[in-house]
């Protein structure tokens, strides 16, 4: 389930962070990539933890408590801080996996790697290449969005960064781990999510809509209840 999720900051924001990141100092990338991705991962970094890094990673992860789509798409028990990348004069990313654990630097608090994210700051008119390429059952899907807009995909896919040939692509990277494991469990409960709102919103003040609702209502949260890990 790849998921496009828009508007996850505002402009105002985005100008902001825009701000901070190109006044930043980038390292290479390669200090957060594991023993495969090393081999293929080619871009720049803000430090883990850095002041710049903090400041905005409390920015998205504010902005995604209040995201309706984000929550239900998810489902999220953990969220690990997000990162901050940057390509530019012909940086990519081959193709990997990413790692399945991942602990929080300076606790001992481990995540399971359930989703994969990516925030875009850059807009598509600023560089070419850049694309985020993820193999799921139905081929390649190409993502390049609009700044504050994010992906949100199975960790498990595997999935590669074009080359980019002009200007610069920056975004924000992360993962999380859902209540929910199985991406297919967590598919149908985000489907049968969608569709109770959908149905409050076509039957709203009548009375056999309303009562389907609760009761599909109540179906959801039993799944949820059967199937989350907490």
């Amino acid at each position: 389930m790849l998921i496009t999720i828009p508007d996850v900051l505002t402009p105002e924001q985005v100008a902001q962070a825009r701000q901070i990141l190109d006044a930043a100092d980038w390292i290479d990338g390669k200090v957060t990539a594991g023993y495969q991705s090393s081999k293929t991962k080619d871009n720049m970094q803000l430090p883990e933890g850095s002041p710049a890094a903090r400041e905005l990673g409390d920015m998205i992860l504010a902005a995604l408590s209040k995201n309706p789509l984000f929550l239900a798409a998810a489902l999220p028990l953990r969220i690990f801080p997000p990162l901050f990348n940057r390509y530019a004069g012909g940086q990519s990313f081959g193709t990997h996996v990413d790692n399945a654990i991942r602990q929080i630097p300076g606790t001992p608090v481990r995540i399971r790697t359930d989703l994969s994210a990516t925030l875009f700051f850059a807009g598509p008119e600023e560089y070419e290449g850049g694309e985020l390429c993820v193999e799921d059952t139905y081929g390649v899907k190409k993502v390049k969005l609009p700044p504050g807009h994010m992906v949100l995909y199975p960790a498990t896919s595997l999935h590669h960064v074009t080359p980019v040939t002009r200007g610069a692509r920056v975004c924000s990277f992360f993962w999380l781990q859902s209540m929910i494991r199985d991406n297919g469990q967590r598919s149908l409960l985000f489907d049968l999510d969608l569709a109770i709102q959908r149905l409050g919103r076509d039957l709203a003040g009548n009375a056999v809509g309303e009562t389907t609702s609760v009761q599909l209502t109540g179906v959801y949260h039993n799944l949820l209840r059967q199937w989350a890990e907490m």
